[in-house]
């Protein structure tokens, strides 16, 4: 059990390294997208901020640096195997209200405001995830993933036509389940077959993980968007045409972790090795 729990968390630290170039090419991707909007549309951009000294910003970001270390000390804790993720977020919790306390935030007002906007959207979130999972259950019963993911195999596809074809499988399944549910549904028929042609698991773990993530700005079962609606109370279907093109740039960024994979598998095989 001690083996199996330490094989766990090194898959879990690889899988966490291996997401580090891939998000950092999509913020490139996103970062590059809105500074093309704004030069497009200079008149819809609003004005800059009055320039400030370097020491005014460091004073300023006074309260930004104690996060940032926070976030850095709960990565060393979870490269260095001292926690396991879920302990990582336990120490998030702890050292976020050290940090509000050291810095006289914390009073029982903002702590209550807090805590009862967390349980609002927390149940708003619980109600979503209900609906979907009853979804599940319908489309369990159908047969459809299992009969998609079934048609996929048996079709003996190279292995880019592979990776293309899942995309427009998961895409498809997007539009009524939710990540999780995708993920149970297919695992079962997908992993054997994405394994037989010689893709690393934990590379296909992120790019599971970014078609999910695409699948929760497609309409009309969208998790992201429901969330959006919910926080800006703009309709839904407005939502999901301004997410276009960051669905656009997931999608670039999905081809080019297919075409150069040591985007995924660099950094984990640099700092872990190469997996046996």
């Amino acid at each position: 059990m001690v083996v199996y729990a330490v094989a766990a968390d090194a898959s879990v630290i690889r899988l966490f390294l291996a997401g580090f170039l891939p998000g950092l090419l999509l913020m490139l991707l996103f970062s590059g997208y809105i500074g093309w909007w704004s030069l497009r549309n200079p008149q819809r951009v609003p004005p800059p901020d009055p320039p400030l000294p370097f020491l005014e910003k460091l004073r300023r970001s006074g309260s930004l640096i104690p996060c940032s270390l926070l976030i850095l000390f709960i990565v060393w804790v979870l490269v260095a195997g001292i926690a396991t993720a879920t302990e990582c977020a336990a120490w998030g919790v702890v050292g976020s209200l050290a940090i509000a306390a050291a810095g006289r935030s914390l009073t029982w007002r903002n702590f209550w405001e807090g805590l009862v906007g967390a349980t609002r959207v927390s149940c708003m979130i619980m109600f979503i995830l209900a609906g979907a999972a009853f979804l599940t259950k319908t489309m369990a019963f159908t047969g459809i993933p299992k009969a998609l993911a079934e048609t996929v195999a048996a079709a003996g596809l190279s292995p880019f036509a592979l990776i293309a074809v899942l995309v427009v499988v998961y895409l498809v399944l997007g539009t009524a389940l939710d990540g999780i549910s995708m993920i149970v549904l297919t695992s079962a028929v997908v992993l054997p077959m994405v394994e037989r042609s010689g893709f690393d698991l934990i590379w296909f773990g992120i790019f599971i993980i970014m078609l999910i993530e695409i699948a929760e700005i497609t309409p009309p079962v969208g998790f992201n968007l429901f969330v959006l609606q919910n926080m800006t109370g703009i309709d839904s279907n407005r939502i999901a045409r301004i997410t276009l093109p960051f669905f656009g740039c997931m999608l670039v960024a999905i081809a080019l972790i297919t075409v150069f994979p040591w985007i995924v598998t660099g950094v984990p095989n640099w700092l872990m090795g190469v997996p046996k």
